[in-house]
């Protein structure tokens, strides 16, 4: 029974010319003696459910819930590199420039494996067949085709460097993949080692990002692991918690911390990161939807007080602006019934109350966005 303040990562073996690592196997039962640990599992879990709760409160809480899957997307794929702004995510690939488009996709095909594995754990169990699955649909399209998709991995990779001379960390040989994601999986699912679910997918995350077990997208699959855990356990009841923006904030104390690990041993300072990591996050999505209802409720009056007869048209129109903030008058009208005329009619005058902004600056082919939405995620105005 490995106590946390003493644990014991692995071992570094020998192949050709470089050394990899060799993690021991998580699936036993863990103990700790320390004080802060405790205080911030208890402060991570009261976040936790005062989002539970609040996201029971929230009336469609649904038409929420796309645009956090989106800023996900956006956010953990730029830890990856990728540049892709909310706005561009929540457009059709037509709309966006040629050049930027293998960015966009990358975006994007993280939202279909984000929802569609949310989906699928109505079904299936949160286990290594479920993670292939999601690294197929998120490795799909130009950059991720020669990348096993949907496989674990049958060659050895790195982790920083230009090659396995000089990268920063090489994580176990393929061979030894199976057996270790089969002890990660018992593990997530063992009733009888009594370890705490918060305490238990920061481990679990840190095993998954050293067993690295695919060529690429190991950085995306390992966060979405954290939040599929927390709704498969009813930890989350809703998928409103994700913690990429944590990461990217303190991106290199993320990653020193992880590699840590690894090197000294330190698992106590990656668990503590880690449900400081929960706490923050929660008490932002609770902030967000707080913020959110408010801005729902504003608009509403606002549409009651001044759109007269349109005012029913435009309250369907908003509720699809807080499902997905981007909009085209021909969106516009599937979304109303309207006539082309009258859905533009609808648009020019949310546009005119400051509802909508139009981004293109074209007479056609034009854009709108409801800004003020999205700066309740955090975005435009650099927040």
């Amino acid at each position: 029974m490995p106590r946390i303040e003493k644990f014991e990562s692995g071992h570094f073996e020998t192949a050709f010319q470089y050394r990899y690592f060799v993690p021991n196997k998580v699936d036993v039962d863990w103990f700790w003696n320390s004080p802060l640990l405790n205080k911030l599992l208890e402060k991570a879990a009261i976040k936790l459910g005062e989002l539970n709760s609040y996201a029971r409160m929230v009336p469609n809480i649904d038409l929420f819930i796309q645009l956090h899957v989106a800023k996900e997307a956006v956010v953990s794929s730029k830890i990856e590199g990728t540049q892709t702004r909310i706005e561009e995510a929540l457009l059709p690939i037509e709309d966006i420039q040629p050049e930027r488009r293998d960015d966009w996709q990358e975006v994007n095909n993280y939202i279909n494996a984000l929802n569609a594995t949310i989906s699928q754990l109505e079904r299936l169990p949160l286990s290594s067949r479920l993670l292939r699955n999601t690294h197929e649909l998120l490795m799909q399209g130009v950059r991720g085709e020669n990348k096993q998709p949907g496989e674990f991995r049958q060659s050895q990779n790195w982790i920083g460097g230009s090659s396995l001379a000089d990268a920063v960390f090489i994580p176990p040989q393929h061979q030894l993949i199976p057996e270790l994601m089969s002890d990660l999986e018992q593990f997530l699912h063992n009733e009888e080692v009594f370890v705490p679910d918060l305490i238990k997918i920061a481990i679990a995350h840190y095993q998954f990002e050293t067993i690295h077990p695919f060529l690429d997208g190991n950085g995306r699959v390992g966060r979405l692991l954290i939040t599929l855990f927390l709704v498969s356990k009813g930890i989350l009841e809703k998928p409103l918690l994700y913690l990429s923006m944590f990461f990217e904030k303190n991106r290199s104390l993320y990653y020193d911390k992880l590699s840590a690990v690894r090197t000294k041993n330190d698992m106590l300072n990656w668990v503590n990161f880690f449900l400081v990591g929960i706490e923050e996050t929660a008490s932002r999505a609770v902030n967000t939807l707080s913020h959110v209802l408010l801005l729902k409720e504003q608009k509403e009056e606002m549409i009651d007080a001044e759109f007269g007869r349109r005012s029913t048209s435009a309250k369907v129109l908003l509720n699809g602006l807080f499902h997905e903030p981007t909009i085209t008058v021909e969106k516009a009208v599937a979304l109303t019934g309207l006539s082309f005329k009258a859905a533009n009619d609808l648009v020019q005058l949310m546009r005119e109350k400051g509802i909508l902004t139009e981004q293109t600056g074209q007479s056609r082919n034009r854009i709108f966005v409801f800004e003020e939405y999205l700066q309740a995620f955090g975005y435009g105005e650099g927040k």
